[in-house]
């Protein structure tokens, strides 16, 4: 169950009061170091107990961020202008110094600029290459598998088009025959192979056999007359 909310006013016990500001201040300086390290801000906290002692905290120095602080101006905003510039000139340079390291890194694993590099920066510049080549290999294996799956779906899609077009035809052709005066038997043991031995060749070798007979018959008759 949660604490219930706890209304801000002053604590009149004083011992209660003093473990309030004991706990408070605790949580309040470190708060002030965490977001002077998570956001790379320059702070400076400055308490005084009601007894009047004093409790601080810099992330820098004290008296540099004093000094920046005793420079502007009231309600002007020219040191926030020049704060601000200042982080974003610090953040251009950070981003400035990683593209050279991400651009020298490039370069080595292209094996270029790698004369000055010890054994061992060689040793894991060999590693990183290795692991990079087995996850390309993987990953291209793992596309031609799928690329295959999927070329195999397609064929299996093909043959089962193909084999209902078939039956269409098959079915278009037989009920063709059915309202023909042919019956479908006709058709199907239709064998073109024997052509060549068809009783057409031998109606057409009777007319030859019959013309040499007749022009040796008028070679008889025109020989009997010479004779006669």
């Amino acid at each position: 169950m949660g604490r219930g909310k706890i209304e801000i006013k002053r604590i009149e016990n004083a011992t209660s009061r003093q473990v309030t500001f004991s706990k408070r201040r605790g949580g309040l300086l470190k708060k002030a170091q965490e977001l002077a390290i998570l956001c790379d801000a320059d702070i400076a906290l400055i308490i005084f107990s009601s007894t009047g002692k004093l409790f601080e905290f810099s992330s820098t120095s004290m008296k540099n961020i004093l000094e920046r602080y005793s420079k502007c101006p009231e309600g002007s905003q020219s040191c926030l202008i020049e704060y601000d510039n200042d982080n974003q000139q610090h953040e251009v340079a950070r981003l400035k110094l990683q593209v050279e390291q991400l651009q020298l890194r490039h370069r080595r694993m292209m094996g270029e600029q790698i004369a000055d590099l010890s054994m061992k920066e060689l040793q894991q510049l060999e590693h990183q290459m290795e692991v990079g080549m087995s996850r390309i290999r993987a990953r291209k294996d793992q596309t031609l598998l799928e690329r295959i799956e999927e070329i195999g779906i397609k064929e299996q899609d093909l043959l089962e088009e193909n084999r209902s077009l078939r039956r269409q035809l098959e079915e278009t052709a037989r009920r063709n025959c059915l309202t023909g005066d042919q019956r479908p038997t006709a058709f199907l043991e239709f064998h073109p192979l024997q052509t060549r031995e068809s009783p057409s060749s031998h109606v057409i070798a009777r007319p030859l056999v019959t013309h040499n007979s007749s022009i040796d018959e008028t070679e008889t008759s025109e020989t009997s007359l010479h004779l006669g």
